[in-house]
């Protein structure tokens, strides 16, 4: 809820004179007061404004005060001079400010809580509160030695309310205690103390109850007259100790009558329970013996490899309904034997976590035989993952797959960073030492289903089965992050180190023959390593058809025409569609000679693969950026005519830090004016790194370009990104146009999108315009402007010249 300050503006006033109004105004624009001078600025009386839209008083919608243009002002304590419309129809200029500025789910409730008078209590009140809660009270006059009961206590005892009964009968009810009872209410008359004692009670129905007898001395001035108490019921309650023994007996005999190692630790890793033979092999382990109530951090405090195993071993059991892990007790001892831990996730009524429990299984003899012949063979013998032999096997029965099944599919290329110095520091086999441990490390974060490799010494590899690219984007980083957290202590000395990788997305076109692919990500690894280590690498598998040796020449291509500013550039036009403008639109588009022979020029489907692979896809960027901006200054004739020229965005430079201070030093000699520049961000890219996106926005705002959201509609994250996501043009995804004319569904989804960029003040494009038919339904949803071959094909740059007038003296322009 925000309230605005209205004052009629006009330059020659004294501003003291200015009329001025206040309008409060929900976060749905509507109006919720308006005071009595409402109807002097505005001409409407302010109960015809209550509960009417803003727009109603506004002459258009570029004068609403929660467009972004105007809300970034008013919340930085700006005046903004808007247009209204006055009750009569005319129109006049007025200065609106903010006033206060609080959410509606700020407001205080306006309750309060005071004390009851329990005198003057309905008594209906007061047995329905012994009902639910399964209590009674009782009142012992101690001068006539009359005790009187409510009906609540009538009920525990199971007897007819009102029924003719003694004190001393009540007490047979008692099975044990009565002698204490006796003693109880004596000292309470003699000394005024009060008592509460549990009781086991017998009804007179025969049904075994557990309460709770409680009573004080209720004087009158110092006179003890009376006692009073309550009798409350605790059967529940008696029933869930005895359930829980009962459990814990079952728990205590099953786990004892099995030979494998269970355990169960809380949220904190507080041991809740362990049979003997955890206890047995952890004290083998480690040299403590645990006992229910310990903490194995604690415990661990000396072996903090292991603890930290451990520790996201749990941590593990807590994310995940189950999961199950191969490895010894301790990493540390390879005399130890294998267990097959089976984790299972704890949880209450509620569905809370409260802690996790695990069954291992001595499962050495199964792994001794294998490792003598299949085992030994398929797997690595320091780290025990897949060894590169059956890698390469299980990624040809994925590749095999994927043409029966329409997937995305990774690959991850790991190599660690400067792990040579590892041994000359510790030797060899506290290297080995130390990548069993971290290969256990990384056993845990992957998913079940995912192939971990070790393909040589310092090098790994994960093939992410069926996983969108965003998803499998993040696997890979935090397993990076992982990586550069481990630590390894060995003899005071920490060995820690981070790694470089490559991941390799595998769509629909890839190459069958999985070292190819190998190959692929081992480049995009290198490349990782040479822009500066610790970090990933990404780019699309090239596709089958296209060879080694074609990459190669591909790259070579490249190269020779960033080298040379040797880039040929075409663009295609934006045209309005629902509305003249005036000035050209453009977007530019890159081309790169290929073969000299045939002077082909390669487009982005077939170059861009390899720039990704290389990281080459930043300075791509920037050189067409560059060589646009160079032909522009040549030809500044065109500088009236220019209103938006757009440039794609890699990944690579949405990423870069330092892009938008490039974008402010490229244009600083420019003649145009940074405004007619805009980068274009695919919506994929802002679903992956939306808060990386959103920085990047704001910087290019302050240098003074425009953003765009490329693809937009391609996934259900499209309409929060045209809502919330800071950019200035909304483009419309290929696919989402595809058959528009004749589909109602993305009709729909086109208008919803429309809409909601046009709330919140964005323009929309509608791109890949193929025909007439589209054209017009383009139109009749409002879009601003079309791109497409039905309205401009693409055209080398060189023809986009100045319009040509020819005069009496000569041709001007041209």
């Amino acid at each position: 809820m925000k309230e605005f300050v209205i004052r009629r503006y006009r330059s020659d006033q004294a501003q003291s004179s200015h009329r001025s109004t206040l309008l409060r105004i929900d976060d749905e624009g509507r109006v919720l007061f308006a005071d009595h001078y409402a109807e002097t600025v505005l001409g409407y009386d302010a109960n015809e404004l209550e509960g009417e839209p803003v727009h109603r008083v506004l002459a258009s919608r570029q004068d609403d005060p929660f467009a972004p243009a105007n809300r970034h002002r008013i919340e930085r304590g700006q005046n903004v001079l808007v247009t209204f419309r006055h009750k009569e129809g005319f129109f006049y200029t007025a200065c609106l400010s903010l006033r206060l500025n609080m959410r509606d789910s700020d407001k205080a409730a306006s309750a309060n809580i005071i004390h009851r008078d329990n005198s003057a209590m309905d008594p209906s009140l007061l047995r329905s509160a012994e009902c639910n809660a399964s209590f009674g009270v009782w009142e012992l006059d101690t001068r006539s030695n009359e005790m009187t009961w409510t009906e609540g206590i009538f009920e525990l005892l199971e007897l007819r309310a009102g029924a003719e009964i003694t004190p001393e009968q009540a007490l047979f009810y008692c099975q044990t205690g009565q002698a204490r009872v006796r003693a109880l209410f004596r000292r309470c008359i003699r000394t005024g103390e009060p008592f509460s004692l549990e009781l086991n009670v017998l009804t007179s129905r025969q049904n075994t109850r557990r309460m709770t007898l409680s009573g004080m001395a209720l004087k009158t001035g110092s006179r003890k007259q009376r006692l009073g108490g309550t009798l409350v019921d605790r059967t529940p309650e008696m029933r869930r100790d005895l359930a829980r023994q009962q459990a814990e007996q079952v728990l205590s005999a099953t786990t004892k009558a099995t030979p494998d190692l269970v355990a169960a630790v809380d949220l904190e890793l507080n041991l809740m329970h362990c049979n003997h033979h955890f206890v047995r092999q952890f004290a083998n382990a480690f040299g403590i013996t645990p006992t229910p109530g310990d903490n194995l951090k604690q415990l661990l405090t000396d072996h903090p490899n292991e603890r930290r195993l451990i520790e996201r071993l749990w941590q593990r059991a807590f994310d995940r309904d189950n999961f199950v892990v191969e490895m010894p007790l301790a990493q540390q001892n390879r005399e130890l034997p294998v267990y097959e831990f089976h984790y299972q996730r704890l949880t209450d009524s509620q569905g809370e976590v409260i802690g996790a429990v695990h069954v291992a299984r001595d499962i050495s003899n199964r792994a001794s035989h294998a490792s003598s012949s299949e085992y030994r063979i398929c797997h690595d013998p320091v780290t025990g993952l897949l060894n590169r032999r059956e890698f390469v096997a299980r990624l040809l029965r994925t590749l095999e797959q994927k043409t029966h099944r329409k997937s995305c599919d990774s690959l991850l290329y790991l190599d660690l960073d400067e792990f040579d110095r590892f041994n000359d520091i510790a030797g060899g086999g506290t290297c080995d030492r130390y990548l069993r441990e971290l290969a256990g490390n990384l056993g845990i974060r992957v998913r079940q289903r995912d192939a971990l490799a070790r393909l040589s010494g310092d090098t790994f590899a994960l093939l992410i089965e069926n996983c969108p690219e965003a998803r499998a984007r993040k696997i890979a980083e935090d397993i990076l992050a992982l990586i550069g957290e481990f630590v390894f202590e060995w003899q005071d000395h920490q060995l820690q180190t981070t790694a470089s990788g490559g991941l390799l997305v595998m769509e629909n076109d890839v190459p069958s023959d999985p070292e190819q692919l190998l190959s692929q990500a081992s480049d995009l690894c290198h490349t990782a390593k040479t822009s500066g280590r610790n970090r990933i690498h990404t780019a699309h598998a090239i596709a089958q058809h296209a060879d080694e040796s074609m990459a190669g020449k591909r790259l070579e291509e490249l190269r020779r025409a960033l080298d040379n500013d040797g880039l040929i550039l075409e663009y295609q036009s934006l045209r309005p569609v629902a509305s003249v403008t005036w000035g050209d639109h453009i977007e530019i588009l890159c081309r790169i000679p290929g073969d000299s022979d045939d002077q082909t020029l390669l487009r982005p489907d077939q170059f861009l693969p390899v720039a990704e692979r290389f990281d080459l896809a930043k300075r791509l960027d920037r050189q067409v950026i560059r060589q646009t901006l160079d032909w522009l200054g040549k030809h500044r004739l065109l500088e009236p005519r220019i209103k938006y020229v757009g440039f794609n965005l890699s990944l690579a430079s949405v990423l870069d830090d330092t892009f938008a201070d490039f974008m402010a030093k490229a244009l600083q000699a420019s003649p145009y004016a940074p405004e007619c520049f805009c980068l274009e961000i695919r919506e994929s890219h802002a679903t992956q790194y939306p808060d990386d996106v959103a920085v990047l926005c704001d910087a290019l705002h302050r240098v003074g370009c425009r953003v765009a959201l490329d693809g937009a509609g391609a996934s259900v994250e499209s309409y929060s990104l045209a809502a919330k996501l800071p950019v200035d043009i909304i483009k419309l995804d290929r696919r989402i146009m595809q058959h528009l004319e004749d589909d109602p569904v993305q009709q729909v989804m086109i208008e919803a999108l429309h809409r909601i960029a046009e709330a919140a003040g964005k323009t929309t494009v509608a791109t890949f315009i193929e025909s007439d038919n589209t054209l017009s339904k383009v139109r009749t949803l409002g879009i601003h402007y079309g791109q497409g071959f039905r309205l401009s094909r693409p055209q080398p740059l060189a023809e986009l010249t100045p319009a040509a007038v020819d005069l009496t003296t000569g041709r001007i322009g041209g």
